[in-house]
């Protein structure tokens, strides 16, 4: 019993460590468009250096850098929604308040729990349905459609989370003998033409000033840092007892968006943010008393 209370404590403390990574490597990657470079050329550096980081891991660990499976239908289809999450949600992070953003993608357990049902015929009762289509109506608080407050670039973080929710759904189901750093190998090297393409429709790159480029490289040391966290984090704890604090990631994107880019809290954003983080306690919940 004090063996399995150890492990979920220290599994608990790795995945609030990831969520202020990523939350930090949010913040950063916002600064760098702020300053001016165009997301295609971001998504570039970004992705090229993590896929290099990633690959550096891997043959640390013994691992090979390239497997057969790699190009297997499944993982194809985790490439494609990892180039979707990541292209929406860094331009939702760019063009709009990283409050809200992040308070969007808190949904994503939410619907990764919906296609699960759908697709893999996962057993989900009304409870949980209705848990999922209440976290769905705090998206629709936090985007305020048809108000004054609605922008039209917030639908960018909505398409960010449909694209992680399904990278996260091929995760289940990629292949077994391909490890967490491979997969981080691919995920990152995905970006890099997604993002090429992307600054071409742009315009072109910018000159990187020593500022961008630092910030750029603790971004992605940063990022791939919080992916080691929570892959132990997943691995340590029981998933029932971990997974609830990845909602402290909306708690530090708060902060930080208040602190470092003086956004305002309005009553929009935090009232669905309640309701989306309640919902996804709630099945969180729900399914492990299932399970149980």
């Amino acid at each position: 019993m004090e063996r399995a209370m150890s492990d979920n404590l220290r599994g608990s403390l790795f995945m609030v460590l990831a969520m202020l990574g990523f939350a930090i490597e949010d913040m950063l990657l916002k600064r760098v468009a702020a300053a001016g470079m165009p997301v295609g050329e971001i998504l570039i550096f970004f992705g090229a250096g993590g896929c290099l980081l990633f690959a550096a891991l891997t043959y640390v660990q013994g691992q090979p850098i390239w497997h057969p499976a790699v190009i297997s239908p499944r993982m194809l289809a985790k490439a494609g929604f990892e180039v979707m999450g990541r292209l929406f949600y860094t331009l939702a992070i760019a063009f709009t308040a990283l409050s809200s953003a992040s308070a969007i993608l808190q949904a994503t357990p939410l619907v990764v729990v919906a296609g699960a049902a759908l697709i893999f015929g996962e057993k989900v009762g009304w409870r949980r349905w209705s848990a999922i289509l209440l976290g769905l109506f705090g998206v629709l608080v936090i985007l305020r459609p048809g108000l004054e407050g609605f922008t039209w670039a917030s639908l960018l973080a909505v398409l960010g989370l449909l694209g992680f929710a399904g990278r996260d759904l091929a995760t289940r189901a990629a292949p077994k003998v391909l490890t967490n750093f491979q997969l981080g190998i691919y995920g990152f090297l995905a970006m890099v033409p997604t993002g090429a393409a992307l600054l071409t429709w742009q315009g072109g790159a910018v000159m990187l000033n020593p500022m961008m480029a630092v910030q750029l490289m603790i971004a992605v040391v940063v990022g791939v840092a919080a992916y080691w966290a929570l892959t132990v984090a997943m691995r340590t704890g029981e998933v029932s007892v971990v997974t609830p604090f990845r909602y402290t990631r909306l708690v530090f994107a708060l902060v930080l968006g208040v602190v470092v880019f003086g956004e305002r809290l309005d009553a929009a954003t935090m009232i669905g943010s309640a309701i989306v983080v309640s919902a996804g306690l709630y099945t969180l919940v729900r399914t492990r008393r299932v399970a149980g």
